[in-house]
């Protein structure tokens, strides 16, 4: 393998490590992202559940003051 050949495996290894460089800064950047994202729906998920449970608590104590009402009629 003469000189020539060399710097030529050598520049195309160097090209092919600044896209795996630029590759992995890229997939790092998505991680986070999606992370946050993951931490956002986690957060409103928690806040629906909430929401669910205190309407489910209030729809039950109408049906109990309205059958309260029944028997009282």
């Amino acid at each position: 393998m003469d000189r020539e050949e060399l710097l030529a495996q050598l520049q195309s290894l160097n090209a092919r490590l600044d896209e795996l460089t630029e590759r992995a800064r890229r997939l790092g950047e998505e991680n986070r992202s999606l992370r946050q994202q993951q931490e956002q729906l986690a957060g409103e998920r928690s806040a629906l559940l909430a929401k669910n449970e205190l309407a489910r608590t209030r729809v039950e104590a109408m049906i109990a003051r309205l059958k309260s009402l029944e028997q009282h009629t």
